[in-house]
């Protein structure tokens, strides 16, 4: 299973190809498959949560009609 940790969205997504190959090459065994299976599925959840979260930070950049919302700079607010 995965660990939940400061991975970052390249590394879960590398394993995920990687454990693809490797159940694709159809090499292993089942009690294996499963295992990879089982930890893609859980790289590919924490891929999907970094892309809502970076989706949801894209949209709070932009106003309704999708334009880019300009605030002014605050340097007390950090």
């Amino acid at each position: 299973m995965v660990k939940k940790s400061q991975q970052t969205f390249e590394s879960h997504l590398k394993k995920l190809e990687t454990i693809v190959d490797s159940l694709e090459q159809g090499d292993v065994s089942l009690e294996k498959s499963l295992k990879l299976f089982e930890d893609g599925v859980a790289h590919a959840r924490e891929c999907h949560k970094m892309l809502e979260l970076a989706e949801q930070k894209v949209q709070s950049f932009l106003d309704e009609n999708g334009e880019i919302k300009w605030k002014d700079f605050d340097p007390k607010v950090s």
